[in-house]
């Protein structure tokens, strides 16, 4: 059995034992979860059993938690903990997690937090809090361990064993001048296996680069794909290092965007409550159905224009919604390659057109292959060969369509500054429900009257 599989067994036992009405064992198993696993427990609990279940988390794991979990339903449990509960919970946070807590937090708790944290823990995180969350330097951690150049290992070991521990996820100190500028980094295989009495700068790495504090959290992300990196430094505009990423937050970045593409393409937002109030979830989602509305009487509209060959030619209607089904399915198959294109920097000026050619190269094969498949149908059920000509055509064109509009539609609207993961899926419908309407109904007042 996976661990997957275990954590999944596990809490499903949990919710057993609490619709059993057991606290004391539901208590006793949350102890042996880790704060992931403990959010992703209260994620799928309803809100009156998920506040039950709150009030049993140690204290000691409460910042945790509310790190794991969407936003929507960290701020309902932050509003149920008084001020020294919060207090406690950011206490036990590492710098880097408490400044993504901060920005949930009551006012009035933000600057308790920071009377408690002495004055080398608020400057760490007055630092990070100078970044946007969403860049390196919102990310990283301030922990780290730095060395000269000019010392030898043997310093660096005696070093080491002074400070008797190392901050999580460290494979490499990183080596910086007496200013603080980041030189390279120098991982712990080099100093437990090379001579005590080399220096440092004959056995560092200096073709580990340094990530930029103010590039991006997706950038960041890629570059530890890319790399296999466990963690990496980041330094100022001036080449000061000024912290470290490590790869638990980066998997935190993944998670999210992955989350963010996949709601996104539902109109939906990443951190949406499965067990949110009605009014709430009816108030979210409706904003959407409000605008697919309007797109949809942008189609009836186009068919209200031929209604006089609609009446003429009453199979029209009966198979209108094949070709815009087809070429919304088509659009959509694109959208999706092309919102995951850019989110792993593989879409650019210099391929959209390339990609534009493949695309509308793949719908002229599809289109070619199921217009015809189509059209012998149609001759069959309907006995009628304009008709079968109609749709083929509609089809093929439709397609074609479609394969443009998934191709631009997400690129027009990164240009603009606009989310091609939440837009791009609802605009290459209409176009498609649209012209495959247009075009089948055209060509049936051309051909068939």
């Amino acid at each position: 059995m996976s661990d997957r599989d275990t954590q999944e067994a596990a809490i499903r036992r949990l919710r057993e034992r609490l619709s059993g009405g057991n606290m004391l064992p539901v208590k006793r198993a949350l102890h042996a979860l880790n704060p992931a696993e403990i959010a992703e427990f209260l994620t799928s609990l309803p809100p009156s059993e998920r506040n039950l279940v709150w009030e049993m988390v140690s204290p000691e794991d409460d910042g945790e938690v509310l790190l794991h979990l969407p936003e929507s339903i960290r701020a309902g449990l932050i509003r149920q903990m008084d001020t020294a509960e919060l207090i406690k919970a950011a206490e036990e946070l590492e710098i880097d997690d408490l400044a993504d807590l901060l920005e949930d937090l009551p006012e009035t708790v933000t600057r308790e937090v920071l009377k408690a944290l002495d004055a080398d823990d608020r400057a760490r995180l007055e630092k990070v809090l100078a970044y946007d969350p969403d860049t390196a330097g919102g990310l990283m951690n301030t922990d780290t361990v730095t060395v000269r150049p000019d010392v030898s290992l043997d310093v660096v070991q005696r070093y080491l064993r002074l400070r008797g521990e190392l901050p999580a996820h460290t494979d490499a100190l990183y080596v910086v001048d007496r200013y603080g500028a980041y030189l390279g980094a120098l991982p712990l295989d080099k100093i437990l296996t090379r001579a005590t009495d080399e220096l440092v700068a004959n056995v560092m790495h200096r073709d580990l680069p340094a990530i930029p504090a103010q590039e991006k959290a997706h950038d960041v992300a890629r570059r530890f794909e890319a790399a296999d990196l466990i963690s990496a430094p980041v330094v100022d505009s001036k080449g000061i290092l000024v912290g470290r990423i490590t790869i638990d937050d980066v998997v935190d970045v993944i998670r999210a965007e992955g989350e963010h593409n996949m709601m996104s393409m539902a109109g939906l937002a990443e951190d949406e409550d499965l067990f949110a109030p009605v009014r709430q979830a009816a108030l979210r989602r409706g904003i959407w159905l409000g605008i697919n509305l309007m797109t949809a009487f942008a189609a009836a509209w186009v068919v209200g224009r031929f209604e006089a060959t609609i009446a003429q030619v009453v199979a029209l209607a009966v198979l209108m919604p094949i070709v815009a089904s087809m070429g919304g399915i088509t659009a959509n198959q694109i959208v999706a390659l092309m919102v995951r294109g850019m989110a792993l920097g593989q879409v650019s000026a210099g391929t959209a057109l390339l990609l534009l050619r493949k695309e509308l190269g793949v719908a002229l094969i599809n289109g070619v292959a199921w217009g015809v498949t189509v059209a012998a149908v149609t001759w069959l059920w309907f006995s009628q060969l304009p008709l079968a000509l109609v749709i083929g055509l509609a089809l093929i064109l439709n397609l074609s369509f479609a394969a443009a509009a998934g191709v631009l539609v997400p690129l027009l609207l990164r240009r603009f500054g606009l989310d091609p993961a939440l837009a791009g899926s609802v605009i290459v419908t209409t176009c498609t429900d649209v012209m495959g309407f247009f075009l089948f109904l055209g060509l049936g007042t051309l051909i068939l009257l």
